[in-house]
């Protein structure tokens, strides 16, 4: 019975161990990642934001996400150092581009340009439906 017992406990324990190891490993890993940045890496953030590190301090971190625009993180919101290069570092979303100029039609088939000639508040008309 004691015998049986140990084989149990060893089951349902040792997953736990393994599992707790591993993430341990895992928790080094990132910690080290982290410690290790320096200016000028691509990073990726926990939010899914992309950027690029341009300034460093003992627990935050400056990341420049489009032209002249810089926002300060917690190191601890990097998950990963980006090391794929962008296309041409062009991160524009090109393929949205030709939805710029087109109408916009309403649900009755009215677009935007119609409504205003006719003299119709298409924000209006749609809360009110």
């Amino acid at each position: 019975m004691q015998f049986l017992f140990l084989i149990v406990l060893l089951v349902l324990v040792l997953p736990m161990f393994l599992t707790a190891r591993r993430q341990k490993k895992a928790m080094a890993q990132t910690s080290e990642m982290q410690d290790a940045l320096k200016v000028g890496d691509r990073v990726l953030l926990t939010s899914g934001l992309h950027g690029t590190v341009v300034g460093l301090g003992d627990t935050t971190v400056d990341v420049e996400i489009a032209d002249d625009v810089v926002t300060t993180w917690e190191r601890m919101a990097v998950r990963s150092v980006v090391t794929e290069d962008v296309e041409d570092g062009d991160t524009e979303f090109d393929e949205f581009d030709e939805f710029e100029d087109a109408d916009v039609d309403d649900a009755d088939g009215r677009d935007a340009a119609d409504a205003d000639a006719e003299g119709i508040d298409l924000a209006k008309r749609s809360s009110s439906d």
